[in-house]
């Protein structure tokens, strides 16, 4: 009890007074800490053209902390191809498709299994978080994928978002890269059914992504399919302002020089400045006439994080070299290993 003549707090009330203070002080430091937590999985927003929010696009080495990871081996399809050849004598060979192996290459996710997914996404994080470095993903599970051609699939409308959501939660913290859907918004373009569903479905995915320390690129074509204005028009509809930006030419072959014209175009049309990656795995040869498992195709330049002095942030290797793009051309179905077409882009590669 307080001392009611000199208003002094008796000894046990100071006690109980210093204890509250101590853990109002305690108290505060974890709300501090919450919010510094929460601060850095939530991008920093800033306006841009027509009021538009538009998150704070990284630097390249903010992108990539470490550089770029490589598969673990169970996933690393050349590697499995190089280790058999070898086991058989085929020095040679397994040299050859080495080459490939040896880099860093995107993993698909392209199995609706939720299971099947979050086990490849634990695996492939699990291995770059041994290297120190950024493992790149590509979702490619869409419903009406390809549009009904060589890589016809995905999941139903019904599963995607979920889908979706339960890969985020393998990766988060994971720092990954994840490229959503090559063709899924380009392909807008000559498949009409596609035009009213597709793009408020990638805005869904892009919620289902924002939030949890990933980096997002969209699908942003190449220089010979969409209209730029369109193109532009699309990514904004499709959550563009939320991501770091887009990729384009995944398992095509235009040369480096005609893509970053195109993406730097396509960049400034979409505004806010949002950044690209552009896949090399097959471009060393450049355009060679179809996009469909062309002749005299060669391997592109090794990926690599840019050195950040413009807005492309990354060379990546997104195709698997020696898959196949479908049956044309003598190819396999999509997606199978060829590796007559391995040895070929070798034997062509980028010098």
């Amino acid at each position: 009890m307080p001392d009611h003549r000199s208003g002094t707090p008796t000894p046990a009330r100071r006690t109980s007074a210093a204890r509250q203070w101590l853990w109002i002080g305690s108290a505060a430091v974890v709300v501090v800490a919450v919010v510094a937590a929460v601060a850095l999985w939530l991008p920093t927003r800033a306006t841009g053209p027509d009021g538009r929010h538009i998150v704070e696009r990284r630097t390249p080495a903010e992108v990539f902390p470490g550089g770029l990871a490589r598969q673990p081996s169970s996933d690393n399809q050349p590697g499995r191809f190089a280790e058999s050849a070898r086991a058989e004598g085929q020095d040679r060979t397994a040299d050859r498709l080495a080459e490939i192996a040896d880099q860093p290459i995107a993993t698909w996710l392209t199995n609706p299994s939720v299971t099947a997914t979050r086990a490849t996404v634990h695996r492939v994080v699990a291995n770059a978080r041994t290297q120190d470095k950024t493992p790149v993903f590509v979702l490619y599970a869409v419903p009406d994928r390809d549009c009904g051609s060589y890589s016809k699939g995905g999941t139903t409308r019904s599963e995607y978002v979920p889908w979706v959501r339960s890969a985020v939660r393998a990766m988060a913290g994971s720092h990954a890269v994840v490229l959503v859907e090559p063709d899924a918004i380009a392909q807008i373009q000559n498949c009409e059914r596609l035009s009213d569903s597709r793009l408020p479905l990638l805005r869904k995915a892009v919620d289902a992504l924002t939030g949890h320390g990933l980096t997002v690129y969209l699908d942003g074509g190449n220089e010979n399919r969409v209209p730029v204005d369109t193109m532009a028009r699309w990514l904004r509809q499709a959550g563009i302002d939320r991501t770091q930006g887009f990729f384009t030419n995944v398992s095509n072959f235009y040369r480096v020089d005609q893509e970053r014209t195109y993406a730097d175009h396509l960049a400034d049309a979409v505004g806010g400045d949002p950044h690209f990656v552009i896949d090399v795995s097959r471009n060393g040869q450049g355009w060679k006439g179809t996009w469909c498992n062309p002749s005299g195709a060669g391997l592109g330049q090794d990926p690599h994080v840019a050195a950040g002095s413009s807005r492309l942030d990354a060379l990546l290797w997104v195709k698997t070299p020696g898959l196949s793009d479908g049956t044309c051309n003598g190819g396999p179905a999509a997606g199978q290993w060829w590796e007559s077409y391995a040895l070929a882009l070798v034997a062509n590669r980028r010098d």
